[in-house]
Order: structure tokens, then sequence, then C-alpha cells
């Protein structure tokens, strides 16, 4: 099977190209204008080996904004490319179209260093990903055994703000597979992710009275205050259940320093390595905001809850695991992982009960900084090892893990 990789030797040229052209575009998740140019660009890709495309609409999301309202975003659909419908097998493979660098964010170009790494906005996190996925379909469907196997590829477009709006799709997808790769980057010595926390997204909305400092402080009701009160309740939950954390991370309220502020926005999120952590986190949120125990008519209201399932390194996940890494010993790979607090569209795949590997991307580093890089040896050599469980897959050469149980 390894012979049938022989196409991927010269295939690293090519695949930088791509995806230079690819990271040159700004495809931030707000940015819908930037992530349908890019869509424009890589959808026929996948096409033109012989996969069909439907674009599925985005699921509503709301959000609190900075004055306390719940509003609705803008989000853009997410691509769904699928082969032999009626195959006996499946494979889901994701990626994710948007990065987290906005349309005005310094960080645009990308630039071959010259020293063995690109440096980019999505060279690694994840346009680097989505061409080792393309490269290894194609070598893929070359090959006798694809026949029996079909693949869906789901390229969504909000998995840096948590696939609110693809959630339902990966679900779907999920659901009707046998095995999930995602190709989130590996670490720069291709140590992959191995059991992933699971998260949440929580925004308090404080509501006071306005009043002016002078005249009337006395007639305000302070919500920076009151937020301050929330704020310490929540705080006091760290250290109460291990691995479980909970970030206060934005604060927005008051408009001048002689008004007395009658509203404020807290927002934190919180992380959890077990299904009962995030539970305990859960209830324990909810029942503080329950108590409205925050001053003299000061009121809050809660927004969001968990929306990342933990996932777990055990049963058909851990068999693929193995897989991987015999996959990576015959390609002369050493491939280990590691338990990371992170989340990834990999967890809602386990949530939905298939077993996955989610950092099959390029090796890369400082994702989400304006030093993100992707080591250039890594895009064919990732390839391979991708086709190349694909393949033995499908030739039987290794059994198919077990779809997880409980989901």
């Amino acid at each position: 099977m390894k012979s049938c990789l022989a196409p991927l030797d010269a295939a690293t040229d090519r695949m930088v190209a791509r995806t230079m052209d690819w990271c040159a575009i700004n495809s931030g998740t707000d940015n819908l204008e930037g992530i349908r140019r890019t869509a424009d660009l890589i959808i026929p890709e996948f096409e033109a080996i012989g996969l069909t495309s439907e674009e599925q609409a985005p699921a509503p999301v709301t959000h609190v904004s900075d004055g306390g309202e719940v509003i609705e975003i803008p989000r853009a659909g997410a691509f769904v490319l699928s082969n032999r419908p009626q195959a006996n097998r499946r494979i889901l493979m994701t990626g994710h179209l948007d990065t987290v660098f906005p349309k005005d964010h310094h960080f645009q170009k990308i630039v071959d260093r010259g020293d063995g790494t690109l440096h980019g906005p999505g060279c690694a996190d994840m346009k680097g990903g989505i061409c080792v996925m393309l490269e290894a379909i194609t070598v893929f469907e070359k090959t006798p055994y694809a026949e029996h196997v079909g693949i869906d590829v789901v390229l969504n477009a909000d998995e840096e703000t948590g696939s609110h709006a693809s959630a339902h799709v990966l679900a779907d997808k999920a659901r009707s597979a046998d095995i999930g790769m995602v190709f989130e980057p590996a670490l720069p010595d291709g140590t992959l992710a191995g059991a992933r926390a699971g998260s949440g997204h929580y925004t308090f909305t404080v509501k006071g009275l306005a009043a002016h400092a002078g005249r009337e402080f006395d007639k305000g009701r302070n919500a920076i205050v009151g937020a301050a009160h929330v704020i310490a309740a929540v705080n006091a939950l760290n250290g109460q259940r291990e691995n479980t954390t909970m970030n206060i991370g934005v604060i927005t309220g008051g408009v001048a320093t002689n008004v007395v502020p009658d509203t404020c926005v807290v927002r934190m999120n919180a992380r959890g390595r077990s299904p009962a952590d995030l539970q305990w986190v859960d209830e324990q949120v909810r029942n503080i905001v329950a108590s409205q125990n925050f001053g003299q008519d000061i009121e809050v209201s809660l927004h969001g809850g968990i929306h990342r399932p933990v996932k777990t390194n055990t049963g058909g996940t851990l068999a693929l695991f193995e897989l991987v890494k015999a996959a990576g010993a015959d390609l002369g790979l050493e491939i280990g992982w590691q338990a990371t607090g992170g989340c990834c569209d990999g967890n809602n795949l386990a949530d939905a009960g298939l077993p996955n590997v989610d950092t099959l991307g390029v090796r890369g580093g400082n994702i989400h900084s304006d030093k993100e890089f992707a080591v250039i040896e890594s895009f064919s050599e990732r390839a391979k090892l991708a086709c190349l469980v694909m393949l033995m897959l499908a030739s039987g050469a290794c059994p198919w893990p077990e779809r997880l149980k409980g989901n």
C-alpha cells in the first residue's frame, strides 16, 4: 500500500503554493465575504477529484452585545462534499475555512521564511490542514481500495468561535460515518492531541439603574459593582473541582466616571475534563444567577452554556489513534499524543459517537498569534499519513474501530 503514496513524494511544492494562495485571503469568522472567496478557491479543488458539493445554511447564533442586548450574529454556511453515497463504510473528514484573524488584523501576509517554515495566518490552522486532506483524498481515490468506501468532507466557517452555526451539520454527518479525521495542526514535533477538555461560554448581563454620580448617587444602582459580586461568586468555584476552571475573560460596562452605570456585561469561559465536570459547572453557574444576590435592585441574566462536550481518548478513538501510530511507524514517523485543554470539532464528532483523530494536519505552532507557522516538510508527510490510514482501513488490513458507546 505504501507504493500508492508515491505521487505525494513530489507534492510539497504544489501543496505549499496552494496553501499560500488560500492564506492570502483573510477569512476571519466574521468576514463573510472573505470566507466566500476562500470557499470559491477550495471547493472546486474537491469537486475536481469527484466529490459533489452542497452548501448548508447556518443555524441561528445569538450573542450579547456590549450594551446587554441579545442579537443574532451573521455566520457563513458549511460545505458538505461527498462521494459514493451507497458505500458500505464512510470516512468523515473535517476542516474549517475560518481563522481567528479579523479583516482589520495586522497579520494578513503569508511568506516562506526560507528556513523550512511558512509564516502566515491560517497556514497551520488550518488551511494547510485542508490542503493535506485534499491531497490524501486525491491519492486514495486513485487506488482500487476506494471503491467500497465513501468520503464525506465538512468544511465549516465558524470553528474558531465554537461551531455554533455548523454543529448540526457535524453531528448529522458524524452519525452516518465510521471514523472521523480532523485536520487541525499537530504540534511542531508531530505530537497529536489526545483527550480534549469540554468547554462552555457564558455571558452575564448585569442591570442596575443609571444616575448622576454627584447629584443623585444614592438613586443609582451600580451594575459594575453588581458584576463584581457575580465575578466573585463565579471565581470562587475555581479550585473546588480538579481540572475544572472558570475564566472571567471580558468585562464591559459604564459610559463615564460621573455616571452610575446601569449595565455591565461579563463574559466567561469554562473548561472541564469530564461530562460530570461540565454538568457541575453549569449547575453552579445557574444556581449563582438564580440567587439574584448581587445588590439592591440589581438583576442578572445569563446567556450561553456548554457547547463543546468532552472528548475522551478511549474505545474506538483510542483504537484509531493506535492505527495512526502504526501507519506512522510504517512511514518512519514516531506518533505520540497528549491530552489538551483545547477544543475543536473533534469534540463534536465524539459526542455524536464517532471515533476520531483531530490533529492530522500539518505540523505547526504559535497558532492564534501573529507568529503562526507551518513546517513545510510536513505537508507531504501528513498527507501520506492520512492516506495510509485510509488505505489500511479500506483494504481490510486493519479493523474499523467501533463507534463510541453511550453517544
